[in-house]
């Protein structure tokens, strides 16, 4: 993104929606990345994305805020 990166949108998003879950979209997600970001990020997906793997994380998300 040209003015920010995914992490520093994630921690102004979370500024005013601290409850709002955010799923990362990466190429890669490894290990060290995943816990290094897990402060802003409620969970990752990594390419290439299944149908499945997003429907998944989505539900999760939204079964957990109703």
């Amino acid at each position: 993104m040209p003015i920010m990166d995914g992490y520093e949108a994630a921690k102004q998003i979370k500024k005013f929606q601290p409850n709002l879950p955010i799923i990362a979209q990466s190429a890669y997600a490894l290990k060290h990345e995943i816990e290094k970001y897990s402060d802003i990020f409620d969970d990752y997906l990594t390419k290439p994305i299944s149908e499945e793997n997003l429907l998944e994380k989505v539900n999760k998300y939204i079964q957990t805020n109703n």
